[in-house]
């Protein structure tokens, strides 16, 4: 179930269970005398998390589940204590269910735990951080800003599950100027940037940084600049790289590093977020006071390319078969889009 923010001081609750019916069942939940900068799911969906603007607070609202499984209500439980003065730009909760992590613009990033306990308080070292947030292992936290490499770090536990420290995993570097965005794969084994020098970098980060292993760029590719920051998604697989240039989104195949197609005017304003979904089939865009979905059609490419590629090595035969099944199943696909 996805979450959306509305700046008429409301958190919106969506099942996506029924996105393709015309009426949609929601949930609207008030915030008082304020609104939601950023929010985000507790793993076990018990639960969401906000950042309000007005009083700059962290506040978690439990969710209370009817009978046959769907949301009935939501009610705040927590207030963290006040400790931003400036902007939040990074706002995220592990998906290990660990710790929260909250940063501004002025660069101090916070690191807390479920009960509004600050386990650790991080000065990022940008000038100025541009986003910051949580990799989807729950391991690491990154930063961006104002220099042009990536500070990762790794929020560290001990065996019984307590707090122990922060400590710097590793950078990304090759980038000239600022970088405005960051985004992971669904195991963290890659990291995309997007940068003011006007390329998106793609990292191998699947390393042992503890025994000195570093990570390399797989593929550089340029965007479409704008007067207005990028934002930018990587798919789960690492294939495809979604960049919001303006109102529009283009769509980058991250092996060759060229643009698959742009997707023009979504918005009469500009794009503030994008997300792939758990499948990389759809991508999820926010802007004007509205979510769109749209079909990641670069990815049926890109997967049928993959497949290709892999039927060059020595495989079984099993193997093959179903190499050949995904590429038609792809193929299909793409016939219901007219491609």
């Amino acid at each position: 179930m996805p979450l959306d923010l509305e700046f008429d001081g409301s958190v919106i609750l969506w099942d996506v269970r029924d996105l393709n019916q015309k009426e949609h069942k929601t949930l609207r939940v008030n915030i008082e005398f304020d609104h939601a900068s950023h929010v985000a799911w507790s793993p076990d969906s018990k639960a969401f998390i906000v950042h309000t603007v007005r009083e700059n607070n962290i506040v978690v609202y439990k969710i209370e589940k009817k009978k046959d499984g769907t949301i009935g209500s939501a009610a705040p439980v927590i207030t963290f204590d006040k400790v931003h003065e400036d902007d939040v730009v990074g706002f995220d909760i592990s998906s290990n269910g660990k710790f929260i992590m909250s940063c501004s613009s002025k660069n101090d990033m916070v690191i807390w735990d479920l009960k509004g306990q600050q386990l650790s308080r991080l000065d990022t070292y940008l000038m100025t951080t541009h986003t910051a947030k949580v990799s989807p292992c729950g391991r690491f936290v990154v930063a961006t800003g104002f220099a042009p490499d990536v500070k990762v770090m790794e929020v560290c536990f001990t065996k019984n599950g307590d707090f122990k420290q922060v400590t710097k995993a590793y950078e990304l570097t090759g980038h000239s100027s600022g970088i405005y965005d960051v985004a992971f794969d669904v195991d963290t084994s890659h990291i995309a940037t997007i940068s003011k020098d006007g390329t998106w970098k793609l990292y191998h980060t699947k390393i042992d940084y503890t025994r000195g292993e570093s990570p390399h760029v797989l593929e550089t590719g340029s965007y479409g600049q704008t007067a207005h920051a990028p934002r930018i998604a990587l798919s789960p697989n690492a294939e495809v790289l979604a960049v919001s240039v303006g109102p529009s989104v283009e769509f980058y195949d991250t092996y060759t590093g060229k643009l698959y197609d742009t997707v023009e005017n979504i918005y009469s304003g500009i794009i503030n977020y994008m997300k792939f979904d758990a499948s990389g089939k759809y991508l999820f865009v926010c802007g004007d006071r509205a979510v769109r979905v749209l079909h990641n059609v670069c990815g049926y490419y890109t997967t049928i390319a993959s497949c290709i590629r892999l039927q060059g090595s020595k495989q079984t035969s099993a193997t093959v078969e179903r190499q050949k099944k995904t590429i038609q199943e792809c193929k299909e696909a793409l016939a219901k889009f007219g491609k």
